[in-house]
């Protein structure tokens, strides 16, 4: 380990390098920032991230043949480049992503990554997101660390040794912060009403990213004996474990703890769960394996989607030819929550856009991503009800998702429903 300027450390990046940067509220930007400063001097470096948070410096179209995103799941900060010739996405499952570095599908010649300093035995701690980085870190040449203060040191799969890391650089900087509780709307809540309506005691939670996800936890504050088994998690979980309606207890797999791979929420989810042993940060090939999820009771797994057509098939990464975001761990926990006990797989989303356009479609979009096929899927949510599509023919189907659909949508989709079945309704 040698111990740098966050300059120093990037100029051991060459041009033609794979680097793979740590993602979500761990996104090291001091060094992400100082590798974008030596943009003029490199030719071809290729970016692999998942969700990044924060202003990614070294994708600015100034420079376009210095850097290159390989993303395995599309953020805000990388979505532009992703879909113009500085990038591209690689459809992959997460619990995946870890086998294309061991199996060296995807060598790596360094990581940036972003971890707590050492305690008295030399361990960092990868703090908020332990995902795929750990393995990544196994399979690289090179590791330039950022070492901060505010990183909340994690139990689980996260320590790595001082020895690990090459050159490293110290910081002192908040983490990003997220609040998903300030952007929720009427339409949220009544999503979440209807989600917590079928969600049992007893049940492990999976919730992705978003309004909807925080709005039905805030739902199930009269359930009892809820688990949390989950790929990432934000504040909604706080005010559930303190009064006791998320305890574990019956979880088969890591009893009485919190499991995730990453957490994005505020400086108070940060607190909460730095150096706390209810929380387990595991790594994604583990957590998101659907033979693990689908050891625990009554998996309930909450996943959004962009649009659904008729028959069932879930879009939850493009729209049309724009890639938005990423297959991520949805089929992971659908397919592991259908095979749990008592489980119940869920697409939970509005019946419109923004612009009031149906989400419940005839066909998907042009260029659209199938990420959930017609026979994963179970459960439909959307703020006008609750349909199971799990049985249903396609005939079924159709009209089972038009009830849902937004009532100034219904017209026109039972046309479309009667164009393609006719009069086997």
């Amino acid at each position: 380990m040698i111990k740098v300027s966050a300059e120093e450390a990037v100029n051991h990046i060459q041009s033609g390098m794979r680097v793979v940067v740590q993602g979500s509220a761990a996104t090291p930007l001091v060094l992400t920032r100082a590798l974008g400063a030596r943009a003029s001097q490199l030719k071809n470096v290729e970016i692999v991230s998942l969700t990044t948070l924060g202003d990614m410096d070294l994708l600015d179209d100034r420079y376009p043949d210095s850097f290159y995103i390989n993303a395995l799941f599309v953020s805000s900060n990388t979505r532009e480049a992703v879909n113009d010739d500085r990038g591209d996405y690689v459809p992959v499952f997460l619990s995946e992503i870890s086998s294309l570095f061991y199996r060296g599908l995807l060598p790596v010649d360094a990581v940036l990554i972003h971890c707590s300093p050492p305690d008295e035995h030399g361990y960092c701690s990868l703090g908020v997101s332990v995902d795929i980085i750990k393995s990544a870190i196994n399979a690289s040449r090179i590791v330039i660390a950022q070492i901060n203060p505010a990183m909340p040191r994690t139990h689980g799969d996260g320590f790595i040794h001082i020895r690990q890391i090459d050159f490293l650089v110290e910081v002192n900087q908040a983490l990003p912060e997220v609040s998903y509780s300030k952007e929720m709307t009427p339409v949220d809540l009544q999503i979440a009403r209807h989600c917590a309506s079928v969600i049992e005691d007893g049940s492990t939670l999976q919730m992705g990213i978003g309004c909807v996800p925080d709005a039905v936890l805030h739902e199930l504050r009269n359930h009892k004996d809820l688990g949390i088994h989950t790929e990432m998690f934000s504040d909604g979980v706080i005010d559930l474990l303190e009064s006791g309606v998320i305890n574990n207890r019956f979880k088969k797999k890591h009893r009485q703890k919190v499991v995730s791979t990453f957490a994005i929420g505020s400086r108070r989810l940060y607190d909460y769960i730095d150096n706390n042993p209810m929380f387990a940060f595991l790594e994604s090939d583990y957590v998101n394996d659907a033979y693990v999820i689908s050891k625990n009771p009554k998996v309930c797994a909450i996943n959004s989607a962009i649009e659904i057509d008729l028959t069932g098939q879930v879009c939850a990464d493009s729209i049309g030819f724009i890639q938005y975001s990423g297959v991520g761990g949805q089929m992971d926990f659908i397919r592991g929550a259908s095979l749990s006990e008592g489980g119940k797989p869920i697409i939970a989303m509005a019946s419109t856009t923004h612009k009031g356009e149906s989400k419940i479609t005839p066909f998907l979009r042009n260029g659209a991503g199938v990420v959930t096929t017609r026979a994963h899927v179970h459960y439909v949510i959307t703020e006008y009800g609750v349909t199971n599509l799990f049985g249903k023919n396609l005939l079924q189907r159709a009209y089972a998702l038009i009830d849902i659909a937004h009532p100034d949508h219904r017209e026109n989709l039972e046309k479309e429903a009667f164009r393609r079945f006719g009069h086997r309704r």
